[in-house]
């Protein structure tokens, strides 16, 4: 094919893909517009305000809730899977050694590497539905017991091995920390988890797709998706959200701060969302949840995002800016114990689980995710110049 036809068949696209339609998905979906997402059939914010992290991850796997006797024994089942393997256990000194300076969600991108060669995953080119959904199930319960441990190593404490009689969260909670933590505080982490599980074909959910496009292993796969997470441009916002609260101080600075970083043209982490247009739903039902809690530190946040929401509307009309999940994240996850640090791992908790269900779904598909790009460089070729 001469490189004028080649052209002929490229076609160009915005940046970054925006609006680009890749494939179709039976995950769920994001409505911008309407401040609305969903997780199959069901409102994700309903989910997470009725139903246990189990069930949610029971519907993004299997595609439907679980009755309730379904449901006791998926989360039995997986909490069984949440102590390491050996091998991956004696690893992890070492890992979280070389990571010190990165923390614990740089670790685990060498320990998933280490879990899957461990647990033996296999391409999931090779290996039927049924031992694909064994593995992301696998990788899914271990990755709390993963963060947790290598987070606690980094700080020189042993790890604390995982309760099967515990739920999700609240095993999270209590391999963090070593006590088994308040309901209202796992519940508060539960619901933030749920509401994160999955939210469209953002930067890491697409890269783990790419990579299971290829017919890779569930690791490779969820190590991509890790290694985008990482970026600051989508996660480690909810504790730079926290630092927002923090840099402003007292209500009296509101104005001003905030005033001076949008006329600098600064971005207010916290606010602003790529996809919504309105409220972001998710940040509405983490508000309540703040509000649970109570206290001087909630009433802050709640009169910063008022103010600063007003001073967005005055001096860039025409923008919805409002706060996004990071916002009240932060707060929640502050209130519930946590360090921040641990805020975006956290997050990494419960998207692992949208990750691996894109996974899934992804291999079902033979056809590999192999676009092209225009080349703008040097006309070539060249002769190469004699050394």
């Amino acid at each position: 094919m001469t490189s004028s036809r080649a052209a002929a068949t490229l076609v160009d696209v915005p940046r970054g893909l925006a609006g680009v339609v890749v494939t179709d998905t039976r995950i769920g979906d994001v409505r911008g517009r309407e401040g609305f997402y969903h997780y199959r059939q069901y409102s994700a914010v309903e989910l997470a305000q009725t139903r246990r992290f189990e069930d949610v991850w029971h519907l993004l796997v299997h595609g439907e809730l679980p009755e309730p006797e379904t449901g006791a024994a998926f989360a039995a089942r997986t909490a069984a899977l949440r102590r390491l393997p050996e091998e991956v256990r004696a690893a992890l000194p070492a890992v979280a050694a070389a990571s010190a300076r990165s923390g614990p969600l740089a670790a685990m991108r060498t320990a998933l590497s280490v879990l899957g060669a461990a647990q033996g995953f296999r391409p999931l080119y090779d290996i039927d539905p049924d031992r694909r959904r064994e593995d992301t199930l696998t990788a899914c319960a271990a990755v709390p017991t993963l963060l947790t441990a290598l987070h606690r190593l980094g700080r020189g404490l042993e790890p604390v091995e995982p309760r099967e009689d515990l739920s999700y969260a609240a095993n999270y909670l209590y391999m963090l920390t070593g006590s088994e933590p308040e309901p209202e505080r796992a519940r508060a982490v539960e619901q933030y988890l749920i509401s994160t599980i999955d939210h469209g074909f953002n930067a890491s959910t697409f890269t783990a797709r790419v990579i299971a496009s290829t017919g890779a292993d569930v690791a490779a796969c969820l190590v991509g998706a890790v290694g985008a997470l990482s970026g600051p441009l989508h996660g480690g916002a909810p504790s730079r959200a926290l630092d927002t609260l923090d840099a402003i101080g007292t209500p009296d600075r509101i104005d001003p701060w905030i005033r001076e970083r949008v006329l600098a043209g600064e971005r207010i982490m916290g606010f602003g969302h790529a996809v919504y247009r309105t409220e972001d739903p998710r940040s509405h039902m983490l508000r309540e949840t703040a509000r649970r809690f109570g206290g001087p530190r909630v009433d802050f946040a709640v009169e910063v995002e008022r103010r600063a929401e007003a001073i967005l509307a005055e001096l860039k009309p025409g923008r919805e800016l409002h706060t996004n999940v990071e916002f009240y994240a932060g707060v929640v996850m502050e209130l519930c114990g946590l360090p921040r640090e641990m805020f975006t791992p956290t997050f990494a908790a419960g998207r692992v689980v949208g990750w691996s269900a894109n996974i899934l779904e992804q291999a079902e598909d033979s056809k590999i995710i192999r676009p092209v790009a225009r080349y703008v460089g040097p006309r070539a070729p060249v002769t190469v110049p004699a050394a």
